[in-house]
């Protein structure tokens, strides 16, 4: 199946050649493709200082994954200050926050190959990795094969499997369980995580729960001892300091709807409730914007509009949101109204927030139900459920202070993710053979 892959990858790459022209044109691929096809690559790394210490790639698809592997980036500058970390990303906005979050912590930010016949190859001979770390997902038969070809240890970590997609796997196993078994270590968020896993057929020793590395991202506001510079921040995002804030984050089209009907209610009776929406897509915000002004609600814009003030701002901008979740005094977690299996919501509970999600979290049960239980999140059935949840959460100090440290507490006791991590891959360095 590997062979066929390489084979087909190949002679697309040699039918896609003509049409390279073409992308110049699109100012979407015009800066990047060249990059995914390698050109600069040498040149960029060849500016590097030498170095006798291991070179780590590390992957991410795009924005998600990329905040995701902050800690683990971190941990690894750190535990190899000497080592060379190249990172790369798929998407342009996953690139864009890499060099906001990572810059700090890397050698050097680069886009991902495509996965077409000679150019994964190239990358490799390039880069030489002694360690090459996929981050939860963008997983592509060629570039795993060309790794397990060069006897690359190639770990995964936050690994998840939702059931959706653990159906789809199991029904094409024939090219999935091939491209899993490619992995030297496959890290696992969760225990369940891990099942799936190994029910696909993979040998249960290369497979391992971790824990999800978001646990261990550390939020400014985490102990309450910062509350004057989220007074700052509020001011500066616009919203009056002494007020309270709902944050909903990561929302999907059939929500926002629904949200901002809520808030107009929620302001009858907490009449200096002040709201940030932060879609998930950002390219819909134009169309939000619209929908809030036929509700009769008038939505400042913060890619257009940074100094004004007023209760309604959409987040329109890219890895800003999870910074914002310090100022929260309640979040709702999008995704989840509608079925599109919530997000993480580690990041607001780190904050220091009570959490709220809706039905839908199956990408992300096992943490939700953590949340829950602890008493830091509750899951609401509807939208009439949320409104009257949120009503009594904002109206109800003692409990939102509960709720509160419950949220941060749970976080804090599912730390250490990173630390086991590096004691993963310290030991998949010590297999990797002389170069």
């Amino acid at each position: 199946m590997s062979f066929l892959y390489m084979l087909g990858s190949t002679i697309l790459a040699v039918l896609l050649l003509p049409l390279l022209p073409l992308f110049a044109l699109r100012k979407k691929y015009r800066d990047r493709m060249p990059k995914r096809l390698g050109w600069g690559l040498a040149d960029q790394l060849a500016r590097l200082p030498p170095t006798t210490a291991p070179t780590f790639w590390l992957h991410a698809l795009s924005v998600g994954e990329t905040t995701s592997a902050l800690p683990l980036v971190r941990g690894l500058r750190e535990s190899y200050p000497e080592a060379r970390i190249v990172f790369s990303t798929t998407t342009r906005a996953g690139g864009e926050v890499g060099r906001t979050l990572l810059t700090p912590f890397v050698d050097a930010l680069i886009a991902a190959p495509l996965d077409l016949g000679p150019i994964v190859p190239y990358f490799l001979a390039t880069i030489k990795p002694d360690l090459f770390v996929l981050v939860e997902t963008d997983f592509w038969p060629h570039w795993l094969h060309c790794l397990a070809r060069r006897s690359i240890p190639t770990m995964l970590v936050n690994g998840r499997i939702s059931g959706h997609s653990f159906a789809r796997y199991r029904r094409l196993a024939m090219f999935f369980r091939p491209m899993f078994d490619a992995f030297t270590l496959l890290s696992m968020q969760t225990g369940a995580d891990a099942a799936k896993m190994t029910a696909l057929g993979i040998a249960p020793e290369k497979v391992v729960p971790l824990g999800n590395l978001k646990f261990d991202t550390s939020q400014a506001n985490e102990t309450g001892e910062n509350d004057a510079s989220v007074l700052t921040q509020k001011n500066r995002y616009g919203f009056i300091a002494g007020s309270p804030l709902w944050i909903c984050g990561s929302t999907h089209r059939g929500e926002e709807e629904l949200l901002f009907a809520i808030f107009s209610s929620l302001r009858e009776m907490i009449t200096d409730l002040q709201l940030l929406l932060a879609p998930r897509n950002i390219e819909r915000a134009e169309e939000i914007a619209a929908l809030g002004q036929r509700l009769g609600l008038a939505c400042r814009r913060w890619s257009f509009e940074r100094t004004g003030h007023g209760p309604v701002l959409l987040l329109d901008t890219i890895g800003e949101l999870a910074g914002c979740y310090a100022m929260a005094d309640v979040v709702f977690i999008g995704g989840s109204l509608v079925a599109e299996g919530g997000h993480n919501p580690i990041e607001p509970a780190a904050a220091r927030a009570p959490v709220l999600f809706g039905p839908h979290m199956e990408d992300f049960t096992e943490i939700a139900e953590e949340l829950i239980r602890c008493g830091g999140a509750c899951r609401v059935a509807s939208s009439t459920t949320l409104l009257t949840t949120l009503q009594n959460i904002l109206t109800d100090s003692p409990l939102r202070q509960a709720m509160a440290g419950a949220a941060l507490a749970c976080v804090q006791a599912n730390r250490g993710v990173v630390g086991k991590h590096l004691e993963a891959i310290s030991r998949l360095l010590a297999r990797t053979p002389a170069r």
